[in-house]
């Protein structure tokens, strides 16, 4: 069972990590339908997301070593310090720092009060409930050679939201940015670049203390998840990103609303535990 619930977990971690509805709540909320009704975890969930990650690498990766490589040459001072790809490079960096910040200094309170379901089906609530509102009146006139310094933090700390199950990553920043005026394929490629050091960091960080730790899945286990999850979730990427060019966030937006809801109703009644 170990294996097909690994399984299971990857095609749900490849499904929901890039869409704006949340990968860490879906990972709660599927744990409850297994034996036990475990939660997978905050350190599973984190490693399955270097395969999603590792999805974003693949899809972007043209765009990822332009910036790589043009930021490396502003350094050297062989490019242009105002290069649109090298400025990319440092609002990344920016942009990462409250996730990394906030994740380390409170990952106790991640790892155990965040993870609650009543917590999870809130949130899933009134950040659908933000997201329609940014997706409805933003006025999706910028792209990202308007990223400013102000809006790359305005990013980051939108991304360190994320923290909470049931907020979404992209849900969050692509909230932030539909706020702001950036276009909906602009707001989701920038959030998805800006997930790049931040996943990574958690992921291979809660990799190492994984090795210290008894989690609910074992290596193997773990492993067949996350490379589950990345060829999925290059999948999703494409659709989502051919998606939002000519359809609205609405469907994810009444999702959000109808699974939170779903939740409260069977905590309410005490159907499930949180």
């Amino acid at each position: 069972m170990g294996f097909i619930e690994a399984i299971i977990l990857g095609l749900v971690q490849g499904l929901t990590e890039f869409l704006p509805i949340s990968s860490s709540a879906h990972l709660r909320v599927t744990g409850l339908f297994f034996e036990g009704a475990t939660d997978p975890g905050a350190t599973f969930t984190a490693i399955t997301q270097i395969g999603t990650e590792a999805a974003v690498l693949l899809y972007f990766r043209k765009t990822i070593v332009r910036i790589i490589a043009r930021w490396f040459g502003s350094l050297r001072g062989s490019v242009p310090k105002n290069d649109p790809d090298a400025r990319m490079g440092w609002l990344i960096i920016l942009g990462s720092l409250p996730i990394g910040v906030l994740g380390f200094v409170f990952q106790d309170i991640i790892r155990d009060t965040f993870r609650s379901l009543w917590l999870i089906a809130i949130v899933l609530i009134v950040f659908g409930i933000l997201l329609g509102i940014a997706d409805r009146l933003g006025r999706r006139t910028r792209d990202l050679e308007h990223l400013t310094v102000g809006h790359g933090v305005v990013y980051g700390f939108a991304q360190a939201l994320a923290l909470i199950p049931g907020v979404s990553r992209s849900g969050a920043t692509t909230t932030a940015g539909l706020f702001m005026g950036y276009s909906r394929p602009a707001a989701a490629e920038y959030a998805f670049l800006l997930a790049v050091p931040a996943v990574f960091g958690s992921g291979f960080y809660e990799l190492l203390q994984s090795f210290d730790e008894t989690g609910v899945y074992g290596p193997l286990e773990t492993l067949v998840a996350t490379v589950v999850a990345f060829g999925v979730g290059l999948a999703v990427i494409a659709f989502l990103m051919n998606y939002i060019k000519t359809k609205s966030f609405l469907p994810f937006v009444i999702y959000r609303i109808l699974l939170g809801g779903v939740l409260l109703v069977l905590l309410a009644t005490g159907v499930i535990a949180a």
